[in-house]
C-alpha cells in the first residue's frame, strides 16, 4: 500500500494519547510525568523479592499456560503501543505508537508506530510484529486468558510498515485501551519456526528497557539495562527505569526470605503479613536505621481477596451452602488476635471504589437491573446488598453458626453420625489448598468453627507450582486468592466472571461463576461509553455477584508495607496517586550517588 493510500485509510483525529472518557491530563509534547524525576541518574542496582508465591521458574515465556516465568519478565522486557500513568486510571499515552486514531463509530483504532522503536536485537518494531503478537496471543498455543481479554477484537490489519488497525466486534470506549495498553509486543523472530508453547528457554526479543543478564536458573535472575534502549529520552520514559541492574531473589519460604533480608542478601521487599510486620520486621537493624520500615498510603481501589469456593463441585452448587460456609469465619476475632486490627473486611468485588454496591439499588442501578429481572432473584431488588457476617456485640459467632446450621438443613445437609451429611449419607469434606504456609494459623480457627457445623476440614500446603497446576484445571475446594484492585475494571472481567470461562483451562473464573445475568452485566460494563454508565453497571454486577456468595470475604489494607536498606535509594518528590509498590520502586527510584 502506498503512502497516499495509507493516509486515506487513517481516521482524521490522530492523537498522542487516548482516554476512555476523554479526560487527558498531560498536553501534547509534555516533558515528563509529574511523578517521575527527569534528572534521576542512571546506574546502580536493586535486589528484591517479588510479591508473589513463586518458589522457582522454568521458562522465559510469560504468555503460555504451563510453567512459571521469573518475576519481572513481563514488566521489564515487554512494551505496549500505549502506556498508562500513575495519576490517570483510564488514559494512556504513546509508547511504541507515536499516535492513535479512533474511528468515529468506535469500531476500529489505528496506531502509527514510532520510527525510533527498536527491539533489543536492534531491529525496528514494525506493524507486522504487532500483528504477529496479537495473532499469537489470541491463538490456541497461548494462555487462554488472552483470548478472553481480546475477545471483542475482530482482527489486526497491517496498513503499512508502521501503521496497524484493529477492528472491533462492537463499539466501545474501552477497546482502544485494551489493544493499546494491554497488548504486549514482541518480535516475529522470537522463537521463529517453533510452536509458541515450545518457546521456553529462548530469551524474549522485545523492546523494553531491560534484557536478561546473569541467571541462577530457577532461583535468581538479573535484568541488565539495555544501553541502547530506544525510549530512554521519550517523555513517557523520562526519569524512569534508572537502575542499571534489577535482581530478583527467590526463596522457598517466608522465614528464609526474612533472614536473608536482614543478612543483606537483597535490598527491598513488601510484607503482606500484619503479624510478621509487627513482630519479625523489628530489631537492632531497624532501630539503628540500617533498615527502613514504611507504610505507603495509596488511593487505589481495594484489592479483592477471599477464599474462593469452587462452585463446579456439586457440594457447593447450592447458594445456601456457600452462604453458610462464610458465616463460620470470625473476622473480628482474627483481626484482633492475628492482624493487630490493621485490616478492613472485604465486602464485595469492588471495595473502596465508586463501583461498590451499597444498600438497596438506586435509580441508576435499577435502570441496569430491571431489564434483567426475569434472570435475577427477587432479593436483589428488595433486600440490601449482603454484607459479611460480623461478630461484634450483640452479634456473635455462635449466633452466626446457628443461622448457618439452618441454611445447611434447608439445603439438605444435616449433622448425623458425627458429620454433616446429605440425603445419601455422604459426609461434607472441605479442603483448604494453600502454598503460603503462613495461612495455616488463620485457617485453623476457621476450620474449628466449620467443624462445629459438621464439616470435615483439611488444610493442605503445597508448592506454588503444584497449586498453580491444580488451579489451572480447577482441582480445589477452597483457596485464598488476592487480585489487585483497579480504578477502571474492563475486559478482564470476562475471564473472571463469564460463563464461557468456566471450562477454559487456566481461566481466572476460579469460582465457576455461570450466570446469564452476570454475563449480561459484564457485557454491559465493558461496553460503557461514559464514566456514569460504567459506575452504574459495575455496581449492579457487584450486587448480583454478592448475592451469589461465591467466596468468603477476607480483608484488605489501604497501605503498602515496605522495607528497604537505608542510604541506598532516592525517590521522586511527588508521590503517584494510583500505584503498586513494587512497580513504583523499580520504575521511579534510583540508586543514591556515592
Amino acid at each position: 500500500m502506498g503512502l497516499a493510500a495509507v493516509a486515506l485509510a487513517l481516521p482524521l483525529a490522530a492523537s498522542y494519547a487516548f482516554s476512555q472518557f476523554g479526560d487527558i491530563k498531560y498536553p501534547a509534547g509534555f516533558h515528563h510525568f509529574e511523578w517521575a524525576n527527569p534528572d534521576a541518574p542512571k546506574g546502580g542496582e536493586i535486589a528484591l523479592v517479588a510479591p508473589t508465591r513463586i518458589t522457582q521458574f522454568d521458562k522465559y515465556n510469560p504468555f503460555t499456560l504451563k510453567g512459571n516465568t521469573p518475576p519481572g519478565v513481563s514488566e521489564l522486557m515487554f512494551e505496549t503501543l500505549l502506556t498508562g500513568t500513575y495519576d490517570e486510571p483510564t488514559t494512556a499515552y504513546g509508547l511504541l505508537a507515536e499516535d492513535v486514531a479512533v474511528a468515529p463509530d468506535r469500531l476500529s483504532v489505528t496506531f502509527r508506530l514510532n520510527p525510533a522503536a527498536r527491539f533489543n536485537n536492534g531491529k525496528p518494531v514494525q506493524a507486522a510484529d504487532v500483528k504477529h503478537s496479537f495473532d499469537t496471543l489470541t491463538g490456541k498455543l497461548s494462555h487462554p486468558a488472552y483470548r478472553a481479554y481480546f475477545a471483542d477484537v475482530k482482527a489486526a490489519t497491517v496498513l503499512g510498515e508502521r501503521v496497524i488497525r484493529f477492528d472491533f466486534k462492537r463499539s466501545s470506549a474501552e477497546l482502544p485501551l485494551v489493544v493499546g495498553s494491554g497488548l504486549p509486543v514482541f518480535s516475529q523472530e522470537w522463537g521463529a519456526g517453533k510452536p509458541f508453547d515450545q518457546i521456553i528457554m529462548e530469551e524474549p526479543i522485545a523492546s523494553g528497557p531491560y534484557k536478561i543478564g546473569r541467571v541462577n536458573f530457577g532461583k535468581d535472575i538479573t535484568y541488565q539495562r539495555n544501553p541502547n534502549y530506544w525510549a530512554r529520552d521519550l517523555n513517557v520514559r523520562r526519569g524512569l527505569y534508572n537502575f542499571e541492574r534489577v535482581t530478583y531473589k527467590i526463596y522457598k519460604d517466608s522465614t528464609a526470605q526474612t533472614e536473608a533480608f536482614k543478612a543483606g542478601e537483597f535490598d527491598y521487599l513488601e510484607v503482606f503479613s500484619a503479624r510478621e510486620w509487627a513482630r519479625i520486621y523489628t530489631g537492632p537493624k531497624f532501630r539503628s536505621g540500617e533498615l527502613i520500615r514504611r507504610n505507603l498510603e495509596s488511593h487505589n481501589a481495594a484489592d479483592f481477596q477471599g477464599f474462593y469456593i469452587n462452585t463446579r463441585r456439586e457440594k457447593f452448587s447450592d447458594v445456601r451452602v456457600r452462604q453458610a460456609i462464610g458465616m463460620a469465619m470470625d473476622f473480628e476475632w482474627m483481626n484482633r488476635q492475628f492482624f493487630y486490627n490493621s485490616y478492613t473486611r472485604i465486602r464485595g468485588f469492588f471495595d473502596a471504589s465508586d463501583f461498590e454496591a451499597k444498600g438497596l439499588p438506586g435509580i441508576e442501578e435499577l435502570a441496569v437491573l430491571d431489564p434483567l429481572q426475569p434472570k435475577l432473584k427477587p432479593a436483589i431488588f428488595t433486600q440490601p446488598v449482603p454484607l459479611p457476617p460480623a461478630t461484634d456485640p450483640p452479634r456473635s459467632l455462635r449466633a452466626n453458626l446457628r443461622a448457618a446450621k439452618g441454611l445447611l438443613a434447608e439445603a439438605g445437609w444435616t449433622f448425623r453420625e458425627g458429620a454433616l451429611r446429605n440425603a445419601k449419607g455422604e459426609a461434607f469434606t472441605l479442603e483448604f489448598l494453600d502454598s503460603q504456609g503462613t495461612l495455616g494459623r488463620i485457617v485453623t480457627p476457621y476450620m474449628q468453627a466449620l467443624a462445629k457445623l459438621g464439616f470435615q476440614c483439611q488444610y493442605r500446603e503445597v508448592d506454588f507450582a503444584l497449586l498453580q497446576k491444580r488451579l489451572d484445571v480447577f482441582d480445589f475446594d477452597l483457596t485464598s486468592i488476592r487480585s489487585r484492585g483497579t480504578e477502571a475494571p474492563g475486559s478482564e472481567l470476562k475471564d473472571r466472571f463469564m460463563s464461557a470461562a468456566v471450562t477454559s483451562e487456566g481461566s481466572s473464573n476460579l469460582m465457576g461463576v455461570k450466570d446469564p445475568a452476570v454475563d449480561a452485566l459484564v457485557e454491559l460494563a465493558v461496553s460503557a461509553n461514559t464514566r456514569p454508565e460504567l459506575v452504574a453497571r459495575l455496581k449492579a454486577l457487584d450486587r448480583v455477584l454478592r448475592h451469589g456468595y461465591y467466596f468468603v470475604p477476607e480483608w484488605y489494607s489501604n497501605a503498602f508495607r515496605i522495607s528497604y536498606r537505608a542510604g541506598k535509594f532516592e525517590e521522586p518528590k511527588v508521590a503517584p496517586r494510583y500505584f503498586q509498590a513494587e512497580g513504583w520502586v523499580i520504575s521511579t527510584w534510583w540508586a543514591k550517588q556515592r
